[in-house]
């Protein structure tokens, strides 16, 4: 079966100009990677939280970072040409999602001094439901963040430059496994904000350049463009299929509050702020920073249709990289080749951060409490480089999927409900107990594994019943929420003490309608970007 990235055939033409920006951004990265921990003495706050000393602006260009991949790179371009902008939802409702972090989670998270969300779980409900989520985060690195990325990146670096995956998967793992495991987190964190403006400035060289070409085929207003595209190319609302206004309304917050506020990977940085204004502000920033990808990433997508159609054709994973090849100078093509490694590195770099934490803090540390800081970074570094060994290996069961895209998806869909029941409902709900987080996380991850088997193997769930993805995920929430509440209700409250810091009593009263701290309030800041994000959807409706 050909995955998408197999098809796309095209191959740059890499000068030796090129080749130099991408050899030098290599050793770069990894020179910086190793020396912002130079003399930083790695105990487990700095290794795994960089010492609590993370700023907003760090925190923010980071969350960026270890979201945006090489799949959102080639594939957010693909679906622009495939079905138009409405592929942006999945960037833009992210700012709600961040929101939601900023403002309801961030808050309990600092607060209860948690290093991990496994040890908030724990504090919130048992250790079983800690044993749980530190499982199924470890699972979520390997398959989803890593192993996927690592395939989709190392096919595209053989599609671009004529590099076999196999020695692609291997250098491109030794570099990011390298400056992870010797500098923990802050080299992560520090690496990925470099990585940031080099990925947009590369992804706005693109579209500057697509959207000049417009003008030499006399297209110079917005009812010229829309009238060369597909109707509804340029709406974000559509009203059926797997990309309808109501699968984004009710799936995609179950799948983003998992990933935005209930997964490792991304809250690792949450948990390392300095101080709970930065850890509130941070998310918001990057929730600015989320609007971009809609112009800069699906948005030449959308050109692409227009300037090259006759040479995409039926292949849209082709869109960008003949965008690349067709209108992008020497020089450019070696910065945004880097901007793609960029993607790609953050991604593995965040994940693999993660598994360490997870099984340094939340098995070794929980079945050895003894242990000392010391084995425990040992702990985390072995960690990531066995996870990345086998992360190698399931990568090549990418081409088993149709679509790269759509089977990340399905996994998350499949994975997050759980989670973000136990999540949402133990922030807001103080009534929520430890049987009942324990046996939701059981339940779920069973009905999960069974959906994905089902769909995987035999196309049962999307293609015989018509249930796309997004509203797989949200009917799995309803039944997982069932059974939290159901078990809540069988057995005795929590006491009072293990909830004191660990959720809001009155949340609307809590959160919304506490007085302003000053016009730098976080809920003022998410405000403005909820107005932003009203005026792009009024604007491209």
């Amino acid at each position: 079966m050909n995955g998408p990235f197999l098809l796309a055939a095209t191959q740059l033409n890499i000068s030796v100009l090129d080749s130099a920006i991408i050899l030098g951004y290599l050793i770069l990265i990894t020179g910086m990677g190793l020396y912002v921990c130079r003399r930083q003495k790695q105990t487990v706050n700095s290794y795994f939280l960089a010492g609590r000393s993370l700023k907003w602006p760090t925190i923010g260009l980071s969350l960026f970072a270890t979201n945006i991949s090489t799949v959102h790179l080639i594939g957010l371009a693909a679906d622009g040409y495939r079905v138009g902008l409405v592929v942006g939802n999945f960037e833009c409702l992210a700012a709600f999602t961040l929101i939601m972090l900023g403002l309801v989670f961030a808050p309990i998270y600092h607060r209860s001094g948690a290093v991990t969300l496994p040890d908030f779980l724990e504090q919130r409900y048992s250790p079983g439901s800690r044993i749980m989520l530190a499982i199924m985060g470890v699972v979520a690195a390997l398959f989803i963040h890593i192993g996927m990325t690592l395939y989709a990146g190392s096919t595209i670096m053989h599609e671009f430059f004529g590099i076999d995956v196999f020695t692609s998967v291997l250098v491109i793992s030794a570099i990011t496994t390298l400056y992870t495991v010797v500098g923990g987190l802050k080299a992560v964190v520090v690496t990925e904000s470099i990585q940031t403006v080099l990925l947009i400035i590369g992804s706005i060289a693109v579209t500057w350049f697509a959207a000049g070409a417009l003008h030499e085929q006399g297209i110079n207003s917005f009812s010229k463009l829309q009238a060369a595209l597909p109707e509804k190319h340029m709406s974000m609302i559509h009203e059926s299929g797997g990309f309808s206004w109501y699968a984004f309304v009710l799936g995609y917050p179950v799948l983003g509050i998992w990933y935005w506020c209930a997964d490792q990977t991304i809250v690792q940085r949450v948990l390392g702020a300095q101080a709970e204004r930065d850890a509130q502000i941070g998310p918001l920033f990057a929730g600015f920073i989320k609007v971009m990808p809609l112009m800069i990433m699906v948005f030449p997508g959308v050109l692409a249709y227009v300037l090259f159609q006759d040479q995409i054709g039926e292949n849209p994973n082709k869109a960008l990289p003949v965008l690349i090849d067709q209108l992008i100078p020497s020089g450019l093509k070696g910065l945004i080749a880097a901007g793609l490694l960029a993607a790609l590195m953050s991604t593995i770099a965040g994940a693999l951060n993660s598994t360490a934490t997870l099984i340094s803090i939340d098995v070794v540390k929980k079945l050895k409490p003894d242990t000392s800081d010391a084995k425990l970074v040992v702990a985390g570094r072995i960690t990531a480089i066995v996870v990345m060994i086998l992360a190698i290996g399931w990568s090549t069961m990418g081409s088993k999927f149709e679509s790269i895209f759509s089977g990340l998806n399905s996994m998350i869909a499949c994975l997050a409900p759980p989670i973000t029941v136990v999540f949402i409902w133990g922030v807001l709900c103080p009534r929520g107990t430890a049987k009942a987080s324990l046996v939701t996380l059981i339940a779920g991850s069973v009905l999960g594994a069974l959906t994905f088997a089902l769909d995987f193997g035999f196309g049962l769930i999307t293609g015989d019943l018509g249930i796309p993805f997004m509203l797989q995920a949200w009917w799995l929430f309803v039944i997982c929420s069932m059974i939290f509440v159901a078990v809540s209700l069988m057995t005795p409250p929590p006491e009072n003490d293990q909830i004191e810091m660990m959720c809001w009593k009155h949340p609307l009263k809590e959160i919304i309608f506490r007085r302003l701290s000053g016009v730098t309030d976080p809920r003022l800041i998410a405000l403005l970007l909820t107005l932003i994000m009203s005026c792009i959807y009024i604007t491209f409706a």
